[in-house]
């Protein structure tokens, strides 16, 4: 369960608590295909992948996208992500580590809601953007 933050503990420039995933396996990718439904053979079959013009399986998007989430479920309750958004930036290969981190940007009242804005990103081990994105939170 997450702490409950204190709007006035919050800056503009606080960093959100990193979480690394990862090497992803293959094994992980055809588990989340299975939970997902995407079964793309892109994801799952190097040969498949390598007749699309890659040069072989990718990790889902969606995948990503999901581990980034679980950094800022990580950081404030789930109930409390109000916006969650991101774009594809590069693909990830199995054996990749994704590193998310986020940053508040901005701070507000609005509604009765105390929120805050945050930058979010995800990347590989080698530091190549995967996902760059924007979050709105309650805070307090």
């Amino acid at each position: 369960m997450t702490e409950e933050k204190d709007y006035a503990d919050i800056g503009i420039g606080a960093s959100v608590p990193t979480l690394s995933r990862g090497p992803i396996s293959r094994t992980q990718l055809a588990l989340f295909a299975g939970a997902s439904g995407d079964h793309n053979p892109i994801h799952l079959d190097d040969e498949q992948a390598r007749a699309g013009g890659l040069d072989g399986v990718i990790v889902h998007g969606m995948l990503m996208m999901a581990i980034l989430g679980q950094m800022l479920s990580g950081w404030v309750s789930q109930a409390r992500i109000k916006k969650f958004s991101s774009r594809f930036a590069a693909m990830s290969v199995p054996g990749d580590t994704i590193i998310c981190s986020g940053i508040v940007v901005d701070k507000r009242e609005e509604g009765g809601e105390k929120l805050a804005d945050v930058e979010i990103k995800a990347e590989n081990q080698k530091g190549d953007a995967l996902l760059k994105g924007m979050a709105t939170v309650i805070i307090g």
